[in-house]
């Protein structure tokens, strides 16, 4: 279910949830705790999802949809340009800015990462918008006369995944500024002046 289509009570419900995992880890995450933190009464959560997995599975796609309306966006700015143009470029790493406003999403991504790792059903709903996001890079890695460009296009969401995290553990008046330089650095290979 897209973020667009939750009712009201489910997007507060899951709202909720992933404020409890961005303080509270995973281990956090009871029907219980989402109550409290959405100002519910005890029962709201388990009535719209039975289980903890349920909720659990709920988040991840919760979380996955919002990532995944990000893309959307930017496959639409980037529709007109070639994967050569640029602005591909700049595009792609905008989004990654906008991502550090985001902090609850990037954290309970994070969390739900490290729980996909041994869960992998939670590993292919996350999976997916990573697979879209990889295939837009590789696209610009190809436009711009790289080979591998899979594995590369792999290795540089991984590399912007960690930066990301990185500029969330500074101090706020920081983090701008070193995303900024580091996703430069990581894109460098694509940059215009860059020899050929």
């Amino acid at each position: 279910m897209t973020p667009t289509a939750l009712t009201p009570r489910r997007r507060a419900i899951l709202d909720a949830a992933t404020a409890v995992v961005v303080e509270q880890g995973l281990r956090g995450l009871t029907h219980r705790a989402v109550d409290r933190a959405a100002g519910l009464p005890q029962g709201s959560t388990s009535a719209y999802l039975r289980t903890r997995r349920a909720l659990q599975i709920a988040l991840t796609e919760h979380v996955a949809g919002q990532i995944g309306q990000d893309i959307d966006e930017l496959l639409e700015q980037i529709a007109d340009c070639t994967p050569e143009d640029p602005r591909t470029v700049e595009l792609v790493l905008a989004m990654f800015a906008r991502w550090l406003d985001e902090r609850a999403l990037v954290l309970a991504k994070v969390e739900l990462t490290m729980e996909a790792a041994r869960d992998p059903e939670l590993a292919v709903l996350l999976g997916r918008e990573r697979t879209r996001i990889v295939g837009v890079v590789a696209e610009i890695l190809a436009g711009h006369g790289q080979d591998q460009t899979h594995d590369r296009a792999e290795a540089m969401m991984a590399s912007f995944d960690g930066i990301l995290l990185s500029a969330l553990l500074r101090p706020d008046d920081e983090r701008r500024d070193y995303l900024a330089r580091s996703l430069a650095l990581a894109m460098q290979p694509l940059s215009a002046d860059q020899p050929a």
